[in-house]
């Protein structure tokens, strides 16, 4: 998560700066996409600041509250941002729209708003560009439909769709801004308010949907789950693998349960050494499993 953080930092400076470019250059010239930007940028500037808190938060050690870490924590405030996305940036970026459809007005010099837009891509691009490449070397062969899918660290995408729909919403206004002065057309620039808006409401939707699915608890892949069983299964006092349950705590995480039918004739202490060599042998084999739980069962239990 160390070179995820440095794709979060990077974003937060770009919108920060690019806020309070677009706002001024809004202002002088009366343009609603260009406020509605400023607006994009503000959210996106809450939004890495509460990443960063959701990072630091789930890194705090367990204790007798939270026994098994605080690692959701970062899955809260990630559909925290999600929502942020669709209410503020989208939300208020439409109802801007709106209001200056209905009550269009002359465009100012567009001189200004030429010059934040070519500041804003190249700040939001390289922020881009950073993101593009931390989340390749997370996704390896992967697809990037399928990596998105698949990733338990929200950071790794979160900034890379933020991004991504800043690059996007700036090309929608500059094309706006140009139809607009070529064909005095100054609705144009309401519309293009309302087309960023519908944009972050898109964008945010999808990381809601990826968001939500973290929190609420995803399991280890099948495939994972087919290779412990055969570590355990492994083991010379274990007859089969009743049952695999398993929770991502964190990206770092996993908290991982086994019901196991162990033989028959054996005793306490037999199960209790078996029980930690499994333990033993899958953490060796998977770094991120940090609980192991073994509930033992026996043929004449399961049978009774």
């Amino acid at each position: 998560m160390t070179k995820n953080r440095a794709s979060i930092y990077s974003a937060l400076l770009a919108n920060l700066l690019i806020a309070i470019v677009k706002f001024i250059a809004g202002a002088r010239t009366n343009s609603s996409s260009m406020i509605s930007e400023g607006i994009h940028s503000v959210v996106d500037t809450i939004n890495e600041i509460l990443l960063l808190y959701g990072l630091k938060r789930s890194q705090k050690p367990p204790d007798k509250l939270r026994p098994f870490g605080y690692g959701k924590e970062l899955y809260f405030w990630s559909f925290i941002v999600s929502i942020l996305i669709f209410g503020l940036g989208g939300g208020l970026s439409i109802y801007q729209g709106i209001l200056h459809i209905l009550n269009p007005e002359p465009p100012g010099d567009p001189g200004w708003n030429y010059a934040v837009l070519i500041f804003s891509a190249i700040f939001e691009g390289t922020s881009l560009i950073i993101a593009m490449k931390a989340f390749n070397r997370t996704r390896g062969e992967l697809s990037f439909w399928k990596a998105v899918v698949k990733s338990k660290d929200p950071t790794s995408f979160l900034v890379l769709f933020e991004d991504g729909a800043a690059v996007t919403g700036l090309a929608i206004v500059f094309v706006m801004m140009q139809l607009n002065h070529a064909y005095n057309l100054p609705v144009l620039d309401g519309v293009a308010s309302v087309l960023v808006g519908l944009l972050l409401v898109f964008v945010s939707l999808i990381l809601a949907r990826e968001s939500r699915s973290l929190l609420m608890g995803e399991g280890i892949s099948p495939e994972t789950q087919k290779k412990i069983i055969a570590i355990a299964e492994n083991d010379k006092a274990v007859i089969k693998v009743a049952s695999v349950l398993s929770t991502y705590q964190s990206p770092e995480e996993i908290m991982l349960m086994l019901i196991i039918y162990f033989k028959e004739d054996l005793d306490t202490e037999d199960i209790t050494d078996s029980i930690d060599r499994i333990r033993a042998a899958i953490k060796r084999e998977y770094q991120l499993v940090e609980f192991v739980i073994i509930q033992p069962q026996t043929l004449s239990v399961s049978k009774s």
